[in-house]
């Protein structure tokens, strides 16, 4: 199983938990960072003691190859001393020398393929990484903003609200009825000014009226 089939598990479940705790979004986002971070040293000490193996293998496969060549000169000698018998045993050695050093090679090869996958995940989930990172922050403001803006609409639409602004409705009525019997109460009542300004007005349109009349006199006058 790849780590990312491994991970998405993982997080799958944590997320299916979130839910149905109906937890916040900004502990999810926080969660899946935090299962691809444990999962990358998770993997990252795989990846190490993967690493360590291939380094065994590849010195089994050197060591076989040294002795199936000790081997064979040891089989060298013996012919050369006309000892056939001790000649066809050290072939057999190397015969097992060489072929426990093709298997080993093998198991090596294999690890290397595993490496490199391995290592081509990890730069992935390194990449998967950095780009959750770098979309947390917008990830969590938006949540915010779009919680304040359903808490604004949520008061807007609130029974409470309207309430409310039917007392202040009810509120001003209230003053407007007070202002109105403030102002039936001055109806009627003069002031010293007032009064004053009456008589100024009263001489006024008495001047006018004998300037009138002294104008209707010399008219009648002349005729």
């Amino acid at each position: 199983m790849g780590i990312f089939s491994r991970f998405t598990d993982i997080v799958n479940s944590n997320i299916n938990s979130l839910l149905d705790k109906a937890e916040d979004p900004e502990k999810m986002v926080r969660l899946i960072i935090q299962e691809m971070e444990d999962t990358l040293v998770e993997v990252r000490s795989t990846s190490a003691k993967t690493i360590a193996d291939k380094k065994e293998l590849t010195r089994q496969v050197r060591r076989l190859e040294e002795d199936a060549l000790q081997w064979e000169q040891k089989a060298e000698l013996a012919l050369s001393k006309e000892r056939d018998d001790l000649a066809r045993l050290a072939l057999i050695e190397k015969t097992k020398c060489s072929d426990n050093a093709v298997v080993v090679r093998e198991e090596l090869n294999q690890l290397e393929d595993h490496i490199v996958k391995l290592q081509d995940e990890i730069t992935q989930l390194q990449e998967k990484l950095a780009d959750a990172k770098a979309r947390q922050k917008a990830i969590i403001m938006r949540e915010k903003t779009a919680s304040s803006r359903l808490k604004v609409k949520q008061n807007i639409n609130s029974d409470k609200v309207n309430e409310a602004l039917s007392k202040f409705d009810r509120y001003e009525r209230k003053i407007d009825d007070i202002e109105s019997q403030v102002e039936a109460y001055d109806l009627g009542t003069k002031s010293l000014s007032d009064e004053i300004a009456e008589l100024e007005s009263a001489d006024k349109i008495d001047d006018e009226l004998a300037e009138l009349k002294a104008k209707m006199g010399k008219s009648k006058a002349k005729k």
